[in-house]
């Protein structure tokens, strides 16, 4: 099979879908990798490396998207990219399809077939191509709300960790999957006192196991919310419920109720945000304000850190780069249902519930496109 790694083009967005290693893997087993010129280079990746590996360097994106038979990504297809895709070629990259009806349009129009990183799902219930990019996020999200907490900022001044004679601030976490937790790991890394809200009690009992004496948890109500919120210097959004939009924990009045300055971090922001005044920001301007509240909400926070995100994702997502590859879309859905979640778009229709359901859509099985 012949695949395709175009350079992204997201505001600065630097990841790579694979790096030269991957590659190797790739073309040991018999395929033919074509990478776009530059595509690594600013994260350490160079043509060089890839070409060392035994891919193809292409300069132009057209002849890439034209020849390939799978495309590789980091972030959604942008749309000069999806006005690219045709018929029978897969797409592979994370989509976020439910809070983003444009993007969905775009991609059924192109009769591509698209599977989505962040659905893919593991034996355990957890979501293996998105966990790596959860635990980045988790722990940038903690590293940018205390520089938002200072004064240049907007913030209201506090230190996270405090000193001695100073309390510490109060961090608040809503969720307690994968974002949550490496969230709650900095936090207290830095000292800050940090609670843990989330509606699974096993989760919750297991973070208190993990943590006991250093992290507080409490069963997520509206009042339990409202009441951390009032007392929180940093309040980091870590919902996620797969493939659907997130749901508005946090409303606009309720942010009346916070200390000025206090700093919210929406790392959901990806599935449309957890707090109803979000708005999708860029590295660039990453910040605004909302009733005096600072607002963080990068919609790629790992592209801040695009080689260690690169090397992370590339671990995950390589086993089912092979399979795709080596088996074909449908022979390998077929042999892991795992792979088959992640189905979201084949020739023209929406394969994910989720999506379907938040975009109205006609849901067709995934397991019905395979013999």
């Amino acid at each position: 099979m012949l695949i395709g790694v175009p350079k992204e083009i997201k505001n600065q967005e630097y990841r790579v879908g694979i790096t030269p290693a991957g590659v190797s893997e790739l073309t040991c087993t018999g395929h033919q990798v074509m990478i776009e010129h530059n595509a690594g280079e600013s994260i350490g990746f160079p043509d060089s490396a890839y070409q060392a590996a035994g891919a193809s360097i292409e300069t132009d994106v057209a002849v890439l998207f034209d020849k390939a038979e799978m495309i590789v990504k980091v972030k959604e297809p942008q749309p000069a990219e999806y006005a690219r895709l045709k018929p029978g070629q897969l797409l592979f990259t994370y989509l976020h399809l439910a809070p983003d009806p444009e993007q969905t349009k775009g991609l059924i129009k192109s009769g591509c077939t698209a599977i989505a990183y962040e659905t893919v799902t593991d034996t355990h219930g957890g979501l293996p191509l998105l966990a790596p990019m959860s635990e980045v996020a988790g722990k940038l999200s903690v590293q940018a709300g205390a520089r938002c907490l200072e004064k240049s900022m907007g913030g209201r001044g506090v230190l996270l960790g405090g000193v001695p004679g100073v309390e510490p601030g109060h961090v608040t976490i809503i969720g307690g999957g994968v974002v949550g937790e490496n969230a709650a790991r900095v936090a207290m890394g830095l000292g800050a006192e940090v609670t843990i809200l989330d509606r699974s009690v096993p989760r919750l009992r297991e973070l208190e196991a993990r943590y006991a004496g250093r992290l507080k948890t409490l069963y997520s109500t509206q009042e339990g919310l409202l009441n951390c919120i009032r007392r929180s210097d940093l309040v980091v959004g870590a919902v996620l419920i797969p493939g659907a939009a997130a749901p508005k924990l946090i409303t606009r009045e309720m942010l009346k109720e916070m200390h000025k300055g206090s700093v919210l971090v929406d790392v959901a922001i990806d599935q449309g945000g957890c707090f109803e005044t979000s708005r999708a920001t860029t590295h660039d301007k990453p910040v605004f304000i909302e009733e005096s509240i600072v607002h963080y909400c990068v919609a790629n926070m790992p592209g801040a850190v695009a080689r260690t995100a690169t090397l992370a994702l590339t671990h995950a997502t390589l086993p089912f780069v092979l399979a795709l590859a080596n088996k074909g879309w449908q022979q390998a859905i077929k042999d892991d249902i795992h792979l088959m979640r992640g189905l979201n778009i084949h020739a023209g229709q929406v394969t994910n519930q989720a999506v379907a359901e938040a975009l109205n859509y006609a849901y067709i099985k995934p397991s019905g496109l395979i013999g």
